[in-house]
């Protein structure tokens, strides 16, 4: 058995084929998600696990050099979204590796799935809660 934080082996192995640049997207329990893309269910019942949870295990296992956040998330749902900024600068401090943080509308982050290796839904119920993490390089 895997003795470090990430056991899910569907998200193990997904972290472990991620190239440079390669995009990820973590969602909430509602977002969409395009029918081509890989889709790694982990939502068991609402807030169950819940985004940032997911995040910071996904962080403790990959290098991250840029997200992808909706517009609203800063006003809809400050607490989380200020949380996940939080999460952000403090991976960047373990790391010493800026990330960089940009900001589109709901209806292009949307868009933008389509894009990404896979989703992984959290039972998040929270407006909003949703990044697109942009794989980096540990070197």
């Amino acid at each position: 058995m895997k003795k470090s934080t990430l056991i899910n082996s569907e998200v193990s192995r997904l972290i472990a084929t991620l190239g440079h640049t390669d995009e990820i997207t973590i969602c909430d329990a509602g977002l969409p998600i395009p029918d081509h893309v890989q889709r790694i269910d982990l939502a068991l019942a609402h807030g169950i696990p819940g985004f940032l949870d997911t995040v910071r295990v996904i962080l403790s296992e990959s290098q991250i050099e840029g997200v992808i956040i909706a517009e609203e998330f800063a006003t809809v749902s400050p607490v989380h979204h200020d949380a996940l900024i939080t999460e952000l600068a403090q991976e960047s401090g373990l790391t010493g590796k800026p990330i960089a943080i940009n900001y589109v509308s709901h209806e292009d982050f949307k868009v933008r799935t389509s894009q990404s290796r896979a989703v992984v839904r959290t039972g998040e119920c929270t407006p909003y809660a949703n990044v697109i993490l942009q794989a980096g390089v540990v070197f």
